[in-house]
């Protein structure tokens, strides 16, 4: 299968990445996590505009510089949460093991170039209310891994929002 990403530059990617066999590794292991953002920031020039990190995937949209190296980027940070994740990992598939990866996270990642401001802010949207749609908590301002807390702060969002009114403009939005 020939798999082709796009590249347009000044915009910005959505990014879900995803543990092997949708683990729940990354809430556990959140300062790890960090540590491999904080890492490849300091390799790649990049803007985090939102994330949100679940049990079993993190959605983030970044603003890469380059927009040539948001793979990279990824590679980066799986790479170095990876190398440093000490807990037993599921045994992976020979297709893993034959590349010499652990089997930590799955190989591939979704992406969508954001081209509009519309569209950027539903994205942002999306991420947000991710938890609630999980199940994981009942109001977006109770998950804590998430830059909904950031936006709060700057006044971009009612410290309620995600009510049944907000969620019928998101709704529709199935990204994963």
């Amino acid at each position: 299968m020939n798999y082709r990403r796009v590249f347009i530059s000044n915009s910005c990617v959505h990014l879900i990445v995803v543990a092997y066999n949708r683990r729940n590794i990354f809430i556990n292991n959140i300062e790890l996590l960090r540590k491999a953002f904080k890492n490849a920031k300091d390799f790649f020039k990049f803007e985090i505009i939102a994330i949100c990190v679940l049990p079993n995937h993190i959605h983030i949209i970044i603003n890469p510089e380059n927009i040539n190296e948001y793979p990279k980027i990824v590679t980066s940070i799986k790479y170095y949460f990876s190398k440093n994740y000490n807990d037993i990992v599921e045994t992976p598939t020979y297709g893993y093991v034959n590349k010499g990866e652990k089997g930590v996270f799955q190989r591939r990642f979704f992406e969508h170039t954001i081209i509009s401001e519309k569209e950027l802010n539903n994205q942002i949207d999306y991420i947000h209310y991710n938890p609630v749609k999980h199940g994981f908590v009942k109001n977006v301002k109770d998950w804590k891994y998430s830059s909904f807390h950031k936006y709060l702060n700057q006044g971009l969002y009612e410290y309620n929002w995600g009510s049944p009114k907000d969620v019928e403009n998101i709704k529709n939005l199935n990204l994963e």
